[in-house]
């Protein structure tokens, strides 16, 4: 007598928590790993290259973040240009 009820994909929940862990997962360690070769390869002081370790998994995070964004139906973000007024100058050359 229990029925059997398929979550739409739309609404999974669980799934989308665990494509965006794996994502994050993922990309932190991949970025990570490429940050440290690359200190590896191009600085000499471990100062720079744990820098370039964690400049590698910041922007794993930050990819992560925004594409887990999207996977829960989140907009992406919009960036307006502020809008600038006309300075007092050129409105004394219009009248």
């Amino acid at each position: 007598m229990a029925e059997n009820k398929q979550i739409t994909p739309q609404f999974d929940l669980n799934a989308k928590w665990d494509s965006c862990l794996d994502l994050t997962l993922r990309r932190v360690v991949y970025s990570s790993s490429a940050g440290a070769l690359s200190g590896l390869l191009l600085f000499r002081s471990p100062v720079t290259r744990w820098a370039s370790v964690a400049l590698g998994a910041g922007v794993g995070i930050g990819s992560a973040y925004t594409e887990c964004s999207y996977i829960f139906d989140a907009s992406p973000p919009k960036f307006t240009s502020p809008k600038h007024s006309q300075s007092s100058a050129s409105q004394d050359k219009q009248d």
